[in-house]
């Protein structure tokens, strides 16, 4: 890979990193904040809420995917980034100084609600954004391993979360993190924030943007070209929802797991969830670069299959770990297993689009698929804990992976598609020959 694709993959990667820290420390500090916002009670319940305004942001990613999906596709790659770090560094000031409900009651959840609104339409368009800046980025036969760098980057933005989380929990006593301390990593998101907007500022175009002739196609990034790509449009919906349910059970809810349903300590609670993010983030590039050799189809099996299976068991085994070293080799081992979607997904559905509707179509139809099942996967396990029956959970997950394992077992590869192609739909049917690049 030449030096110009390095520089468009670190300048893409480092933005997304800012983006998914500022992102997922909402999760992460949660548990801090629960009680900040709502009267004194229920500590469930408090936390209950909290997540549902969590929630509450995915349903604002399918607005965002619609709109920054339609710029992407009409101004450029480039211009939808700078403008979704932007989005996301508004959201994380006005968490930093969003009021108590001892200062100002219900007043602190609307601020909250606000930012969370902002944060989920900068996101929405995040992610279709970097997904087709990395394809596009990258050289033909290494489109899977520049992708997967978008897997990299943001669960690094989630391991600077957690470490700013660790490093706080052993330098700051339960209250002061509880009274104060939560609102040190939404101003340090903003600060990185400003310094990824200057960054975004001078990157360069990709050439498949660049070479598409985007002047004078009234139809580009609009909902009537995605209609005529409905089919793609279904697909991308269909393999995301087991994915997004499956990643966010074993990153963001991870720690709250453990920490409520297992009785592990907060601090180890979290440690556990950074060290097996850490090798969680560094199987991505080579899973990516594996998908590259054998095709994205059998990663993706991998993981239906395994997550279909090994659910259950494994979530049973995480509530009676107790100690660090247990949990962290099943959470390990559920993390390998989402590597076989997560390391790939990105490029599989960039390579599904035209070049003149790539970023509408990647982003509006994960966005709505993450609205139902991503954004809502941490409230559907609090809401099963509550009723006491927390292992139905486990149940939800695997059969969310069931669904998508037979969309991966009915779908045609996507290695060799060419991306230069403008309007053009794709072959439809895996007997059909795919055009190579």
């Amino acid at each position: 890979m030449g030096r110009e694709h390095w520089k468009k993959i670190w300048v893409g990667s480092a933005g997304n990193m800012v983006e998914w820290f500022d992102w997922f420390v909402y999760a992460t500090f949660a548990v801090y904040f629960a009680d900040a916002f709502f009267p004194k009670g229920n500590e469930t319940a408090n936390l209950m809420n909290t997540m549902g305004i969590f929630a509450v942001g995915f349903f604002m990613r399918p607005v965002g995917g619609w709109l920054l999906g339609r710029i992407g596709d009409r101004k450029g790659r480039k211009a939808a980034l700078t403008l979704t770090v932007t989005l996301m560094s508004a959201s994380a000031i006005l968490i930093a100084i969003a009021p108590t409900y001892a200062v100002a009651g219900y007043g602190g959840v609307a601020v909250l609600l606000v930012a969370r609104l902002l944060q989920g339409l900068s996101v929405g368009g995040e992610y279709a954004a970097s997904a087709t800046y990395l394809t596009e980025a990258s050289d033909p036969g290494r489109r899977g391993f520049a992708s997967s760098f978008q897997y990299v980057s943001m669960t690094a933005g989630q391991l600077v979360g957690l470490g700013l989380q660790i490093v706080m929990q052993r330098s700051l006593s339960d209250a002061a993190l509880h009274s104060w301390g939560w609102r040190v990593p939404f101003i340090v998101g903003a600060l990185g924030a400003a310094v990824v907007f200057y960054l975004r500022r001078s990157m360069l175009e990709t050439e498949v943007y660049a070479e598409s002739g985007a002047a004078g196609d009234e139809d580009r990034g609009t909902l009537k070209a995605l209609w005529a790509h409905r089919r793609e449009a279904l697909l991308v919906m269909a393999l995301t929802m087991g994915g997004t349910v499956a990643y966010y059970t074993y990153t963001t809810y991870l720690t709250k797991f453990l920490s409520k349903s297992a009785g592990m300590e907060k601090s180890t609670a979290s440690l556990v969830s950074f060290c097996a993010l850490f090798v969680f983030m560094c199987l991505q590039p080579l899973a990516g670069a594996l998908s590259d050799r054998i095709g994205r189809r059998p990663l993706l099996i991998t993981f239906a299959v395994g997550s279909t299976f090994l659910t259950v068991p494994i979530m049973t085994m995480l509530k009676h770990a107790g100690t660090f070293w247990p949990a962290f080799g099943l959470a390990l081992l559920a993390l390998v297993v989402v590597t076989g979607y997560t390391s790939i997904n990105a490029c599989v559905k960039a390579e599904l689009f035209p070049t003149g509707i790539r970023a509408l179509g990647v982003a509006l139809p994960y966005a709505l698929a993450n609205a139902l099942f991503g954004g809502t996967a941490e409230y559907v396990a609090l809401w099963f804990k509550k009723a006491g029956i927390e292992s139905g959970f486990y149940w939800y997950v695997a059969g969310c992976a069931a669904v998508s394992l037979v969309v991966y077992l009915s779908m045609r590869e996507t290695r060799d598609i060419d991306l230069n192609r403008v309007k053009e739909a794709p072959p439809r049917t895996r007997a059909e020959p795919v055009a190579s690049n």
